[in-house]
């Protein structure tokens, strides 16, 4: 059954210019579907004409009927009165219809035993309880426990919420109305580790149809199955994840590539005779001229590849000022509150040239306030903080700030990195703002750009710790590689908060975690630290136990290590031939592109094969498992 689609949808903001341009696809009933694009490529855009929010200009968009669609970046506008509980509650809207219905349809049973009424209790009856009229309350502590909206928030005023906030809120409403279509903008941008990873889990399990635009990798990696990608108002479909996405879309740039030059090769070698042909005619051999012509002509027929193009990588370096000696931080005892509320207490970090340390935590566990308390925008209640004589901090907010927003970008340039005219526009120019843009005002820009433009200035400051807030919050997929690249270059200290779990996996290699109003500091990678966190609680055992276990099992073991070498082997043949055969099936997959009947049994194989897969792994963790214990031991 297809959910949604969309057929040849065009929409033009301005004149000869237009975000969408025919854009054709559709989704099936339970798929996993990441939106991607740059900021700006229409995805938003594509999401209000779904949701009937905006007309478009050519086109169609059917939903399948009966199929409730929800769109999370879309928060409605409740009375002010409603608090986050009540706004929550509206997600049971049509169970408390149900259950009033059923109050009266008693009510005149009791009076009137008509056969009539009593069918209708039985259908609504029915209906109140598959709709899970009588749990509402466990779901619903359920879904908030999990988006980390605590009993104080669920009391506040829903108009009194950060945007945030609001998001957050809308997003369980949603889920708890049990929508059939998920639209998801962003999802994961106001969500802390946690809240994210119960989100995946929850669409993991989640039977209906889930569209996704979302910049976090990790995210798209473990939800989606499937990715359409918007360049100059076209679809660009990929029958996998964000992985396969990356390697696709590189194989089809060099294929293209290689199609190009290949074509160019061959234009360059008729041109060369074309113009030789005109030559030699100039000298006599008129016939030649028809000839020379002709060639040209057939030059025209075979120009009919683009040469294909990548995102510019930008040249992003931090200036890097000299670090002499062994302290860059230390902190003794730190304590801060918050009306009565300690955000952390006895706090205790000494940190030296070089680390790369990512604060985590919950949302409103104290975070940003930590690090204002380092950059000396807080007071501590209790403690000291003391920086090196030779540390210099270049400092990027979560929330970008600018004295003069009314100032265009190359003016804010001039007036705060004194630089010359020309000096401020290549700046800019590097971190793509070209042209007329950087005559804009400030204010103008979207909150990536105005990340984009702070970075900009940051890069040119000589710097040795650098700290970071959430800096790939609201940035592309590109304008997230380009900030990697420059924290990739730069060797000096970095302190960094982030839910962006592939930039933290990528730099952090210590971890501040802080719960509880403690910071629990762990050396070591954030992979490193997640299994200790795993193993910790299992962690205490009988000392009798453990030092009795390989007495018993020594004498099954005689001959056994040369089995299991066999079968960890074989279990590695039989994974490789079947991504083998994975693959084909992708292969195959993209060859039947516009035959939608193909498609749906070769998605169908693909899925099997996915499960077989995964289970050959699970068979290959418990042989090599297996086998390492046997070899320990």
């Amino acid at each position: 059954m297809i959910d949604i689609s969309v057929s040849n949808l065009s929409k033009e903001f301005e004149v000869g210019s237009k975000i969408l341009n025919g854009v054709t696809f559709q989704i099936d009933s339970g798929e996993r579907v990441g939106l991607l694009g740059k900021n700006g490529a229409g995805k938003t855009t594509l999401f209000r004409i779904l949701t009937g929010e905006l007309d478009c200009d050519e086109g169609q968009v059917t939903i399948a009927s009966g199929r409730r669609l929800g769109l999370i970046s879309q928060i409605p506008v409740y009375p002010p009165e409603y608090t986050v509980e009540m706004v929550l509650n509206t997600a049971f809207n049509r169970l408390q219809d149900l259950e009033r219905e059923l109050s009266g349809l008693t009510v005149r049973m009791a009076a009137d035993p008509d056969p009539d009424l009593l069918r209708r209790y039985d259908a609504c009856s029915a209906a109140f309880e598959s709709g899970g009229g009588y749990d509402t309350a466990t779901r619903l502590n359920k879904v908030v426990n999990g988006l980390d909206i605590p009993p104080d928030m669920r009391a506040r005023l829903f108009s009194e919420l950060s945007g945030g906030e609001k998001t957050r809120v809308n997003l369980a409403r949603l889920i708890l109305e049990d929508t059939d279509i998920l639209l998801l903008d962003e999802p994961t941008n106001h969500l802390d580790l946690r809240a994210t990873q119960w989100l995946e889990e929850y669409l993991s399990h989640f039977k209906g149809t889930v569209l996704a635009i979302s910049h976090d990798r990790y995210f798209l990696d473990r939800v989606v199955n499937r990715i359409i990608e918007l360049e100059a108002g076209r679809p660009q479909f990929y029958a996998g994840n964000y992985s396969f996405y990356v390697e696709e879309k590189e194989r089809r740039y060099q294929e293209q590539l290689r199609r190009y030059e290949k074509e160019q090769a061959k234009i360059e070698q008729l041109q060369d005779a074309a113009d030789k042909m005109h030559l030699w005619a100039f000298m006599g051999a008129d016939k030649l001229h028809k000839r020379a012509f002709s060639m040209e002509k057939r030059i025209e027929r075979l120009r009919k590849t683009d040469k294909p193009r990548k995102e510019r990588r930008l040249d992003l370096r931090f200036g890097e000022q000299e670090f002499r000696g062994d302290e860059v931080l230390t902190i003794t005892g730190l304590k801060k509150s918050f009306g009565g509320r300690t955000l952390f207490d006895h706090v205790d970090l000494e940190v030296t040239g070089g680390e790369r340390i990512a604060l985590l935590g919950d949302n409103g566990t104290g975070k940003s306030t930590f690090l204002k308390l380092i950059l000396d925008e807080e007071l501590p209640d209790g403690g000291r903080i003391y920086l090196g004589p030779t540390v210099k901090i270049g400092y990027l907010p979560q929330i970008i700030h600018f004295t003069h927003p009314e100032r265009s970008l190359v003016d804010t340039m001039l007036y705060d990195q004194n630089c010359s005219t020309q000096e401020a526009r290549d700046r800019l120019a590097a971190f793509n703002f070209r042209g007329e843009d950087v005559f804009k005002p400030v204010s103008a820009l979207s909150g990536g750009e105005q990340s984009r433009l702070r970075l900009c200035m940051l890069m040119d400051s000589r710097i040795n710790l650098l700290i970071l807030d959430e800096p790939t919050n609201h940035l592309d997929l590109a304008s997230r590689e380009w900030i990697e690249e420059a924290v990739a270059d730069y060797t000096g200290g970095l302190l960094f908060v982030s839910h962006d779990r592939y930039f933290i996996h990528q730099f952090a290699n210590r971890i501040w975690m802080l719960e509880n109003g403690q910071i629990t500091d762990f050396t070591g990678t954030f992979a490193q630290f997640q299994t200790m966190r795993e193993k910790r609680p299992a962690a205490p055992q009988p000392a009798k136990a453990s030092e009795e276990k390989p007495k018993k099992e020594k004498p099954k073991r005689a001959g056994g290590t040369k089995q299991l070498e066999k079968s960890v082997a074989a279990a590695e043949r039989e994974i490789s031939r079947a991504e083998e055969r994975m693959d084909e099936l992708m292969l195959a997959i993209q060859d039947a592109a516009s035959d939608y009947l193909k498609l749906t049994d070769l998605y169908g194989e693909q899925k099997a094969l996915e499960e077989e897969i995964a289970a050959l792994y699970a068979k290959w963790e418990r042989l090599a498992s297996e086998l390492e214990k046997a070899r320990a031991e």
